[in-house]
């Protein structure tokens, strides 16, 4: 998906390095308490900007905090659902790519309707403001505008996660 992935966990190196391994993680960090967590978190975003952290446990929840979007597996401790952005209700681990891939799809689906919303408005607002469109037929832009942008947030129901 091409995101970088580093675990940082509490256990031991040999077993982290071992889940890791098992998962494509890129880096590993063992062996590592609540607060360096958290530090490594802020370290990454000055290094390579936004960071997402999936977590499941109290010692996570400084770390889901301090990121930019935290994501908490939902049969973890409530104090990392409570500190986390957003929550995986399952415990399955493989739906952190549903919930980007989902993310991903909505913004796009986001600007596609800034696109479709502006052009309508940039065509005809001027348009019967210079008098050349007919204030109805303006305002039906307005509505189809509405119905344009309605209809392609819809169609996310159709994206393959």
């Amino acid at each position: 998906m091409g995101l970088r992935t580093v675990m940082l966990s509490g256990d031991n190196e040999r077993t982290a390095r071992a889940v890791a391994e098992d998962l494509g993680i890129d880096g590993v960090l063992a062996e590592v308490l609540p607060q360096e967590k958290q530090a490594e978190v802020a370290r990454l975003q000055r290094e390579v900007g936004l960071v997402a952290m999936v977590g499941d446990g109290i010692n996570d929840a400084p770390a889901l905090a301090q990121a930019d979007v935290g994501i908490a597996i939902g049969t973890g401790t409530d104090v990392a659902i409570e500190a986390s952005d957003v929550t995986i209700v399952r415990g399955e681990l493989e739906k952190v790519v549903t919930a980007i891939r989902l993310s991903r799809a909505t913004f796009r689906k986001i600007r596609q309707n800034l696109f479709w919303a502006y052009g309508y408005n940039a065509v005809a607002i001027p348009l019967a403001v210079l008098g050349l469109l007919h204030p109805i037929i303006a305002e039906a832009c307005m509505a189809m505008s509405s119905v344009t942008v309605v209809t392609n947030a819809n169609l996310l129901r159709r994206v393959k996660l």
